[in-house]
């Protein structure tokens, strides 16, 4: 299998990046519905946790959307060459 170009394997890279953001998100967010989070920080802290955990899933919601608009998604493109 010959290796990915450059620009697949930004794609690639940004869409795993995107990924790990939107699950760190989804953690973050059980966290603030079940409590938990009051036995390990203050309010304070959590609230601002939370805010960096958005901005960045949103920061890699964009950077992954650009690359996703620059080029057809195949499924080829999205796996890792060998």
């Amino acid at each position: 299998m010959p290796a990915m170009q450059g620009g697949s394997r930004l794609k690639v890279t940004a869409r795993h990046w995107h990924d790990l953001a939107e699950r760190r998100l989804a953690y973050y967010i059980d966290l603030c519905r079940g409590g938990c989070w009051v036995h390990y920080c203050s309010q304070e802290q959590f609230a601002l946790c939370m805010l960096d955990v958005i901005k960045a899933a949103k920061i890699f919601r964009d950077l992954a959307g650009r690359f996703w608009s620059l080029q057809p998604t195949r499924d080829d493109d999205l796996r890792p060459a060998a």
